[in-house]
């Protein structure tokens, strides 16, 4: 077990045959990514395959639009990624212009600012829209943004912005003495009725959405536009972002590194990113597919 209470190996591989789904929907960082953020020639191989054998693939992420580099040479057909835990979907194939989006009101992301205020001194924030991020003095400068503006929240999500302001995708929460899964816990119990709270991240980083935003809510507007139920989707995952679309999907899969809450909600198991267990899937899935039409 890692500090964060991640299964860091995986006792079983998946057997047996794996029904052909029509959707592939698959998390990026710590399950189709490697550790070291690349994408392994098998899976590029199984997912060019997949696609070519019908089946449409969906990266569902966490990240931001801005980094979905690592992946824009792999989506084929569609070209579409839903992008910050389903707060937006964006077309790779154009530049990644959004397509959908599905803010997080500034009235609500102050609501829970001033929540986590009381019930977690200490919390610092940053606020994630479409034109990139903003933060606070105290946040972790995890990813240095010369562009960025650093203020208190409040400053930076005030409510006299004019119609042109852009919209925010998320609020993002980091906390630097509580473990990971108490901030999550606490972070739930008091604003959980104003805003979906998940986490992604194996720091204290929490990531807020609008009430009813992530991964399962939009991925499911996708697919009922295809036509596409639940049953035909198998999903991958590894971290709590990733637990009601895997709950979601027909067909879920819970990399060998995942968190046990994911564990829990998925209804299968796969072997570790850096051991390309979303490529271990799709290759059965194929090769199963295969033997069917013989």
């Amino acid at each position: 077990m890692s500090e964060d209470g991640c299964v860091t190996s995986a006792p079983q591989r998946p057997d047996g045959p794996t029904p052909a789904p029509r959707l592939i929907a698959t998390d990026l960082d710590g399950t189709l990514l490697r550790d070291d953020k690349s994408v392994s020639p098998r899976t590029v191989a199984a997912l060019a395959a997949a696609e070519e054998a019908g089946i449409e693939v969906f990266f569902v992420t966490g990240r931001p639009a801005r980094w979905m580099d690592v992946v824009s040479d792999h989506v084929h057909g569609h070209g579409l990624a839903i992008c910050a835990n389903g707060a937006a979907v964006v077309d790779l194939h154009a530049g990644r212009e959004f397509v959908q989006i599905r803010a997080l009101a500034r009235a609500t992301a102050l609501t829970v600012v001033d929540a986590l205020r009381v019930a977690a001194p200490g919390t610092s924030f940053a606020v994630e829209m479409t034109t990139g991020i903003n933060y606070e003095p105290l946040y972790p400068p995890f990813f240095l943004d010369p562009a960025a503006h650093v203020a208190d929240a409040e400053k930076l999500l005030e409510e006299d912005v004019d119609d042109s302001a852009a919209p925010v995708l998320k609020l993002l929460a980091h906390h630097t003495e509580l473990a990971p899964d108490a901030f999550l816990a606490l972070a739930r119990s008091a604003a959980g009725r104003h805003a979906s709270i998940t986490r992604s991240s194996p720091t204290s980083l929490l990531e807020v959405s609008g009430l009813g935003v992530s991964k399962a809510s939009t991925l499911a507007l996708c697919c009922a536009e295809r036509g596409i139920s639940p049953a035909e989707v198998v999903a991958f995952g590894d971290m709590p972002n990733d637990v009601e679309m895997l709950s979601w999907a027909g067909i879920s899969y819970a990399m060998g590194n995942a968190h046990p809450d994911v564990i829990a909600a998925a209804s299968g198991r796969t072997v570790a990113n850096n051991e390309d267990g979303v490529a271990v899937v799709i290759e059965r899935i194929l090769t199963g597919r295969t033997a069917a039409q013989r």
